[in-house]
């Protein structure tokens, strides 16, 4: 059976360090409690040469200097040695888009100490991003590698020679140097920024709510960010046009209410509830509506149960529950939300997740058995309970605003296990709605393997049996229904902004359309950009009579002019080959689908296991799944191929189409977000294979057959670097790509670079030595 989202991250958790989550007492003693040595970087000259690569453009020279003890010109002498290009400034804007970045690509490279200093964070910040990030430190791992310090000397003659080595490679494959002319990082935040030229109206639908996560908001501490701007009006329109009539955040609420056992965690409450009223008076303007996520009252650490004893609940690792069922906790809940609601009336919504990754209430992870009170009442009373007491809160909160319609609540069944809905949903309030995944346990076959859908699945048309048996429970009790799909990506490829396997989309939402569902939540932190996946699903809730094809021609007249009915034709064969997609959820999340050919390789086994949507390092047989490898590289391999195929015939039928420059800008786009995604498919394909290759030559004895190996092993590490240096064109074209919100890039141009010099090393330095000892 297909495991969930919360099951894989459990176990992937679990391995490492006991833990699902990083306790709130997350402290540089804790990290480095569990030892294990960083991957080896023999492609680079030192680690030091590493540090200013992989920093470059990323973060300022000078404090690049500042943390290796060097001058400014010693990193400006070094970057230029090893054919880097000349130094730009990098703006506090970019630095708060991009913290995530810096934080992935140096977590083999610093110690906490050193990333500290890079980040210039205090402890206490990092340990917050770390949980709160959309569980970042999980991304990462949940293992902090030892890491010796970074500091700046005088290179050795090894060093000069193999810094000789890598300039010469950089001009060897790179002979016009790297590029900056392109678009800079984040150029699509001042592209979507922008004023709509015309007059936008907001694009109708039949499915209310339409809300999903804004293309490019901060996850984190979004409410107390200053000087930048998640939600600028231009973006607004742009997500109305686009047929989205609500947006969502994270929040914790301790962070925006009084928490009132321990006020020092509530420091700026008041300031961040001010900052959401202007964001949701500003949005409001667009037709646009502010959700805000509740997976609350979060574990506490056990040292806050010493001056609190009774509050205890059920106790996991280091962390216990706010026990739920305890009357002092229930009216803090209360309090919290009525608090929200009474100085913010004018939101949206909630939206509450009673069984998240987070520890939060005593049955989240089905252990209320192990709590006095809860035992005696089971999950169903308690989450129902919770969810009670949430929407008591808000009514409290609107008692005092003369307005016919206030916040809603949206439960999402998330999480629950096994014949809890069946109880759970009669019992919950009846102006409540309820929401489920809609693709959940769907049957698939790919490749002869049978599997069952958990989430994030475009290659997928649902809705599946769960979703379907949770709304008609929900129908039958007076509940709306609201169904949570994946309209723009999914983990299944999140580095571009939109996957364009529309007619798969558009079929999903006439299904959704059919079983009559109320609403859509259009996505998680992925899939907000106004693209035309969203376009199509609010044509499919605008008429009962629209049907799939129609409505991803009228999209596409729409967008691409003339070119409509060939962007159309190219959808559907992108449809079709993204639906031979090798779908499991350990493929989504261990696989490196997001880094694609940034994805470095290694002579021998890394030892680490591959992490969620993060560091998939060299860890196969996470990858694959329950995939035979073969058929894991065959059917990545269809997808690629069905991919190209499809933009042969585009680019073919629109080189003497009468386009204007801007339709024309559309579909080249349109284009390079398709070619991404098969030069992603391609690249894991080699990527795997080349795992498989090195291991079966590390056991082979017969020299012939070594000696094949060999030459197979050189023929992925070529492919390979093509595909780095076609990415890194895209790249270099439209900044969208490689871009997700909550792990903002997962590459930049450097990476790739990087990787050619990965396979280039590989190739000069590995294989010669193996065929000397054959």
């Amino acid at each position: 059976m297909t495991l969930t989202r919360k099951e894989f991250l459990r176990s992937a958790t679990l391995a490492t360090t006991g833990l699902l989550t990083i306790p709130p007492s997350f402290t540089l003693a804790t990290a480095r409690s569990i030892k294990k040595q960083a991957v080896a970087l023999p492609h680079f000259p030192d680690k030091l040469h590493a540090f200013i690569w992989r920093n470059w453009g990323l973060v300022s020279t000078e404090r690049l200097a500042t943390v290796t003890g060097a001058k400014t010109e010693d990193i400006l002498r070094l970057a230029s040695t090893i054919g880097l290009p000349a130094a730009k400034p990098v703006s506090s804007d970019q630095e708060q888009r991009s913290y995530l970045t810096v934080i992935r690509r140096n977590w083999h490279l610093l110690p906490r100490e050193q990333l500290l200093e890079l980040l210039d964070w205090t402890d206490e910040k990092l340990s917050f991003t770390l949980q709160e990030d959309d569980f970042f430190y999980i991304k990462l791992g949940s293992i902090k590698p030892e890491c010796e310090p970074v500091k700046f000397r005088a290179s050795s003659g090894l060093v000069q020679k193999r810094e000789q080595w890598l300039s010469d490679v950089m001009r060897e494959e790179f002979p016009d140097g790297l590029s900056q002319d392109g678009q800079p990082l984040f150029e699509f935040v001042k592209e979507l920024s922008k004023a709509p030229e015309n007059t936008v109206e907001q694009t109708s639908s039949g499915f209310s709510p339409r809300f999903g996560y804004a293309y490019f908001a901060l996850f984190g501490d979004p409410l107390l960010q200053s000087g930048i701007d998640p939600y600028p009006d231009g973006y607004l329109a742009q997500m109305a046009a686009s047929g989205m009539d609500g947006t969502w955040m994270h929040i914790v609420l301790s962070k925006i209410t009084p928490f009132p056992w321990d006020p020092a965690l509530s420091e700026n409450w008041e300031q961040r509830l001010e900052n959401l009223g202007k964001l949701v008076a500003k949005a409001k303007k667009h037709g646009i509506g502010i959700y805000l996520y509740l997976n609350e009252p979060r574990f506490m650490p056990l040292a806050f149960f010493e001056k609190h004893p009774d509050l205890k609940g059920v106790q996991i690792g280091g962390q216990a529950s706010l026990c739920t069922s305890h009357p002092e906790v229930q009216q803090y809940l209360v309090e919290a939300m009525a608090t929200i609601t009474s100085r913010v009336p004018e939101l949206a919504g909630f939206f509450s997740i009673t069984a998240s990754e987070n520890h939060t209430n005593c049955w989240s992870h089905g252990k209320g058995a192990e709590c006095p009170r809860c035992s005696k009442r089971g999950p169903s009373e308690v989450i129902a309970e919770l969810n009670q007491l949430y929407l008591k809160g808000i009514n409290q909160g609107l008692a005092n605003h003369k307005q016919q319609k206030g916040p809603g609540l949206i439960v999402w069944d998330w999480g629950w296990q096994e014949g809890w809905a069946e109880d759970i949903i009669p019992a919950l309030p009846k102006t409540a709605a309820l929401m489920s995944v809609s693709e959940w346990d769907l049957e698939i076959n790919r490749g002869g393997v049978k599997n069952k859908v958990g989430e994030y699945s475009i290659s997928s048309v649902g809705p599946g049996p769960r979703a379907l048996r949770h709304w008609e429970i929900a129908r039958k009790n007076g509940l709306k229904t609201i169904a949570k799909i994946q309209a723009g990506c999914t983990w299944e490829i999140a580095a571009v902004p939109y996957i364009p396997a529309m007619e798969n989309v558009a079929r999903h939402a006439e299904n959704l359309r059919n079983t009559q569902v109320d609403g859509l939540m259009l996505g998680w932190t992925l899939g907000g950009y106004p693209s035309p996946n969203l376009e199509i699903v609010a044509e499919m809730g605008g008429s009962k009579m629209i049907t799939a094809p129609e409505a991803m021609q009228k999209v596409a007249e729409r967008r691409y002019g003339a070119a409509g009915v060939a962007v159309t034709k190219a959808w559907r064969q992108f449809s079709k080959a993204f639906s031979e997609f090798p779908y499991h959820v350990g493929v989504v999340y261990s696989a490196p689908l997001q880094a694609g050919p940034s994805s470095l390789l290694w002579s021998k086994p890394t030892g680490y296991q591959a992490s969620m949507v993060g560091l998939a390092y060299d860890d196969v047989n996470s990858w694959r799944a329950n995939y035979p490898v073969e058929i894991f590289i065959s059917q990545l391999q269809k997808v690629a191929a069905g991919f190209h195929d499809a933009l042969a015939y585009l680019r073919r039928e629109i080189v003497d189409m009468p386009l204007s420059v801007h339709m024309r800008k559309a579909v080249t786009d349109e284009c390079g977000v398709a070619e991404t995604v098969a030069v992603h498919y391609s690249s894991v394909a080699n990527q795997a294979l080349f795992v498989v290759t090195r291991d079966k030559l590390a056991a082979e004895r017969d020299k012939k057959r070594a000696a094949n190996l060999v030459t197979e092993l050189e023929n992925i590490l070529r492919h390979e670097m093509k595909l780095a240096k076609r990415m890194a064109i895209l790249q270099h074209n439209d900044s969208r790509l490689g871009f997700e919100a909550s792990n903002h890039y997962f590459y930049v141009r450097n990476d790739l670079a990087e990787k050619v010099i990965n396979c280039r090393d590989l190739l000069d330095h590995w294989l010669p030595e193996v065929k000397k000892a054959l």
